[in-house]
């Protein structure tokens, strides 16, 4: 009698993309505030403390400028360096529930400077206590990238480079600069030279661009040195541009729901995220703000696989891609890249 074969079980695969190991690479640590935390930042800071129903309302907005007033409305209640460090731990840890071994943060001192007029140096020492008790509970690393918000100006700009290239002596965690913000009022070929001097100290380099403008913007961020970048969602849109992208194999950081959200496109069809992959473009999935959103990186890559029909093995490809592309030293890349090629169905 021929025996029968055992019948493999299904594969659960929210479940198993959760257990991926996979690097998030664009990710706002002030954009990480979930409402829960909102609250209690509120009842640290505000006469009448918001009730979680409250909380939850400031997330909800329509278009890009709604998005941006939701943000601040968040944002505005980081007051002081201890608000920054709990944040910093609770992002780690919803980081960790969702695969999450290794994430790259931009970190905006222009809020610092900016909205509260103070000095970056307290709060870069609570973020750090924050990172080291993140680490040590729940595994997950954590390297920072400072960002400069463009249209605040070039000079503005080589302020905040300068300063993370000063506190990288103290900080190694430190590790790279970017550019956000309005692209049409801040191009990118105005901070090339800036962009030379933070390389020559030793800093790692990235840019938004093609988000909310053409793919001059993309091109821009390419020609003054970034190494990645983030959305780029109008490359799509010059066909020699994904030439370039696939020949250099510049990684690029997208944000699907992001922007959906946002509007900068249109509907789930028109996201590239697909047409990049089959390019050979070197294609990352990433969050962005993803309570402003209501997605996180387990979310991104649930959806993606969904609704653009990614095999397994192509969503291991897009995890290795998320460590191959980040700053890690070789060794813990090799570690980690290792992990997601023995992690099984």
């Amino acid at each position: 009698m021929a025996r029968k074969e055992a019948k493999q079980p299904e594969i659960d695969v929210v479940e198993w993309l959760r257990g991926l190991p996979k690097a998030e690479l664009h990710l706002h640590l002030e954009g990480t505030i979930k409402p829960e935390t909102l609250v209690e930042l509120s009842q640290r800071h505000d006469a009448e403390p918001l009730t979680l129903e409250a909380a939850k309302k400031l997330y909800t907005y329509e278009d890009f400028v709604g998005f941006l007033m939701s943000f601040k409305a968040v944002t505005e209640r980081l007051r002081g360096p201890d608000d920054y460090e709990l944040i910093t731990y609770n992002m780690i840890r919803e980081l960790a529930s969702q695969g999450v071994v290794h994430a790259e943060v931009y970190i905006s001192f222009g809020i610092i400077y900016y909205w509260k007029k103070a000095e970056v140096e307290p709060y870069v020492e609570a973020i750090e206590r924050g990172r080291v008790r993140g680490e040590k509970d729940f595994g997950t690393t954590v390297l920072w990238i400072i960002d400069a918000v463009r249209h605040f100006g070039v000079e503005e700009g080589a302020r905040v480079f300068r300063k993370a290239a000063e506190l990288r002596a103290t900080y190694p965690s430190i590790v790279g600069i970017g550019i956000g913000g309005d692209e049409a009022r801040g191009p990118a070929d105005q901070f090339r030279e800036l962009y030379a001097e933070a390389k020559a100290a030793g800093l790692r380099l990235t840019a938004h661009a093609g988000e909310s403008v053409g793919p001059k913007s993309v091109w821009s961020a390419i020609n003054i040195g970034a190494e990645r970048i983030g959305h780029a969602l109008t490359a799509q849109n010059d066909s020699e541009l994904i030439d370039v992208l696939a020949a250099k194999q510049i990684p690029l950081e997208l944000n699907v729901t992001s922007n959906l959200k946002t509007g900068c496109c249109l509907g789930l069809d028109e996201h590239p995220v697909k047409l990049y992959f089959e390019s050979g473009l070197m294609v990352t999935i990433n969050s962005d703000d993803p309570p402003m959103f209501g997605s996180d990186l387990l979310g991104e890559y649930v959806l993606v696989q969904d609704r653009f029909e990614f095999s397994l093995e192509q969503m291991r490809e897009l995890a290795a891609n998320s460590v191959e592309a980040s700053f890690l030293e070789p060794a813990r890349k090799l570690e980690l890249l290792k992990a997601v090629e023995r992690y099984g169905y």
